[in-house]
């Protein structure tokens, strides 16, 4: 979400979003409220702090492990502030391990992408501090069915072998899909409750992550492609569901709800499934996260989210 007050962006999700409202990100508070600064205060017995090339793996806690902290507490305070008596599904989020991996430097400045043994641990501290602070959120908001969202938007480099090293004039090698998929697997496990897996990037690894044990899949509707459309409808016959970027995530007109989930219901005709099972499968969202729109267009989004799933709830064929 855009800005900086955690209350305001807290009350604008929960006022905004009767079913699965969420725990904001606010990164413009700076270091320590972006993604990777956020997750890496999530970790056990690791830490990190801000290099000019970004987030390095340290020996010890420091100001900006402190900061990254700090900031998730409020955050926390203000999503029990403003969930008092609330029962139903909560989302909140951290960034999946391969996405940490290929983000967190080693001492020597290389991504941790590259050490298997290093991405073996960040894993494993990983899980253990995603299951202490979904632990955290079922304290505070009791009647919670905490759901578990994964960012993963370097998921389909990491397989593919694209992702550069610190010169910029190599790539890592590609992990094993086995390696990636049991690494997820662990993430899940230790979530113990629903688990989605968000990437706003192409070629989204649907089968790979329905092995790994997730229940839901996040992507950009946009960056959808034919080749990707059987693992879709694979994945929802076999019960997965689908948060679909269907509203963009930047300032842009809005078109009418029907317009904006219009290539939902085009992509079900395709495939060939039941326009009933619509509203079952289906989440609309917006297409990315929302911290570079306006605060204004932003609880605009949220609220044009809600009309569209609604819309195609009443209009499935």
């Amino acid at each position: 979400m855009p800005g900086g007050d955690a209350r305001e962006a807290v009350k604008t999700v929960t006022g905004s979003l009767e079913a699965l409202p969420y725990l904001p990100e606010l990164p413009a508070r700076g270091p320590g409220a972006d993604m990777i600064g956020r997750t890496a205060g999530m970790l056990v017995e690791l830490y990190a702090h801000v290099e000019p090339s970004g987030w390095r793996i340290s020996d010890r806690p420091g100001r900006d492990t402190r900061r990254a902290r700090s900031w998730l507490g409020e955050d926390l305070d203000a999503l029990e502030e403003f969930t008092q008596g609330y029962q139903g599904a909560l989302k909140v989020s951290a960034v999946g391990p391969w996405t940490l991996a290929a983000s967190l430097e080693l001492r020597g400045g290389e991504a941790a992408l590259g050490d298997p043994g290093a991405c073996r641990d960040l894993t494993a501290s990983l899980a253990e501090g995603v299951r202490a602070h979904l632990a955290e959120v079922r304290r505070r908001v009791p009647g919670a069915e905490v759901v578990l969202q994964l960012d993963e938007p370097s998921l389909t480099p990491v397989l593919r072998g694209s992702v550069r090293t610190a010169s910029g004039y190599r790539t890592h090698a590609a992990v094993d899909r086995g390696v990636v998929e049991g690494a997820l697997r662990a993430l899940v496990e230790a979530a113990d409750g629903p688990v989605v897996v968000h990437s706003c990037a192409p070629a989204v690894p649907f089968g790979l992550l329905r092995r790994a044990g997730v229940t839901g899949i996040s992507f950009d509707l946009s960056l959808l492609t034919e080749s990707e459309e059987e693992a879709i409808g694979e994945a929802v016959e076999g019960g997965t569901a689908l948060l679909i970027g269907a509203v963009p995530g930047t300032d842009t007109p809005l078109s009418d709800p029907a317009g904006s989930v219009g290539g939902v219901r085009t992509l079900w005709r395709r495939l060939g499934l039941s326009p009933g099972t619509l509203a079952e499968s289906v989440v609309i969202t917006p297409s990315c996260g929302l911290a570079g729109a306006s605060p204004g267009y932003a609880r605009a989004a949220l609220a044009h989210c809600v009309r569209a799933a609604r819309w195609l709830a009443d209009n499935p064929e």
